[in-house]
């Protein structure tokens, strides 16, 4: 066990780096990670920790529990905090806007080119492409169910989960179903193991998270008041983004539904470029939330292009940085307390439930309209989690089979 002088000293050492350092860093990191969340923190820890040493193993262990249990992109968040360990507030920026930039761009630079998409080769490939959302959503649900609902009691969440985003469709249900399992969770998950890790000394006060958790809920309730009251679209869209950023638990695919329900319903987005976008964020490295850039650029009513993507950019990544910044000064006490890992246990399996219910309407109802769709979105899958193929080869496989079924 380190003593409180070795654990200070060690953070002292952490912080001697500078926000070019920290950029660079992750700018490699963003143009060369590919693979969804759970590979970014194998690249994070082979870059940051195995190799340049910002940090130990104890120190990164605890980072990852801290950002796994929040709401929000857990890579996105995890590098945002090494950046801010790093190189302070300049550094936590310079980490966010070199992990998210390439993919951001590149999906920007789709979306400006989807509209030039017509004829039977256009719409095979964005057929293609929906198929391709199914293959990952259901390769998605499959881990998640796998870790998430290992017991009886939590996989009966899920499917109260289910029943709630069914009967309730949007926003609403989803809501209503994070709560119901985190009351669940509450009260059947009691039983599993508290998972703590060392403590790791980090320099937030408690006065700037208080601050930061304030201006967390804040956002939350007077966001759609505003939006509401000034007729404004670009902060009904600031709304919707932040909105879904809060309440993704367990894994960046579960904004799928998040998003579907605050950009599709209303009109700003139609189905199919929906899908066709979120199959193409699947060949970009970096964190899956940059398909809100894509959104942003494609979205009917302005802002839109570039405007827009950076309105749905920063909303969808801001609430989980401001909760991020609101726990660090609280997160050692609070994470060795039983009820509410509980509590958490019992939400992300809610989240499985809201993914799955998700996996069958939008993704499942658009993309698959016979056999051939089928047999290729199985294909897809058998890749994806049997063979471990990278991302970007079976969406190029299925986008190229999808255009090729089209012109048949």
């Amino acid at each position: 066990m380190k003593s409180s002088e070795a654990v200070h000293e060690e953070a002292a050492a952490y912080h001697n780096g500078r926000p070019g350092e920290v950029f660079f860093a992750f700018l490699k990191l963003g143009l060369t990670s590919f693979g969804g969340p759970i590979a970014h923190l194998g690249y994070f820890r082979d870059e940051l920790v195995a190799r340049r040493k910002w940090l130990d193993e104890d120190g990164f262990a605890d980072l990852v529990a801290l950002c796994q249990f929040l709401p929000g992109p857990a890579s996105s968040q995890l590098g945002f905090a090494l950046g801010l360990l790093r190189g302070g507030p300049l550094g936590a920026l310079a980490a966010w806007t070199a992990f998210t930039l390439p993919s951001a761009l590149l999906l920007v630079v789709f979306a400006m080119a989807a509209t030039a998409f017509d004829g039977p080769i256009g719409a095979g490939l964005l057929h293609g492409l929906k198929i391709v959302a199914v293959a990952v959503v259901a390769q998605a649900v499959w881990g998640m169910a796998r870790n998430l609902t290992p017991d009886r009691e939590r996989a009966s969440i899920a499917l109260a989960g289910v029943l709630i985003v069914v009967f309730a469709p949007g926003s609403v249900g989803q809501v209503a179903a994070i709560a119901f399992g985190a009351l669940g969770g509450f009260i059947l998950c009691r039983s599993g193991s508290v998972t703590t890790s060392t403590h790791f000394a980090f320099r937030v006060s408690r006065g700037v998270g208080i601050t930061s958790l304030a201006a967390f809920f804040l956002l939350l309730g007077l966001l759609p008041i505003i939006a509401t009251a000034t007729a404004s679209q670009g902060l009904s869209m600031f709304d919707a983004f932040y909105r879904s950023g809060s309440l993704v638990f367990g894994g960046g695919h579960v904004v799928l539904p998040l998003l579907q329900a605050e950009v599709v319903k209303p009109g700003w987005v139609t189905n199919d470029a929906f899908l066709a976008g979120y199959g193409a964020a699947q060949a970009v490295p970096g964190p899956l939330f940059t398909f809100a850039a894509y959104l942003g650029a494609v979205m009917g009513p302005a802002p839109n292009g570039i405007l827009g993507a950076a309105i749905c950019l920063v909303g969808i990544f801001l609430p989980g940085f401001l909760l991020l910044i609101g726990a660090l000064p609280f997160w050692d006490g609070f994470r060795k307390r039983p009820l509410a890992q509980a509590a958490m246990r019992g939400a992300n399996a809610a989240v499985v439930g809201i993914l799955g219910a998700a996996l069958y309407s939008p993704v499942w109802t658009s993309a698959i309209l016979n056999p051939y769709d089928f047999a290729l979105a199985l294909i897809g899958f058998i890749l994806l989690v049997v063979w471990k193929a990278p991302p970007w080869v079976v969406v190029a496989l299925l986008a190229a089979s999808g255009t090729l079924l089209h012109l048949m």
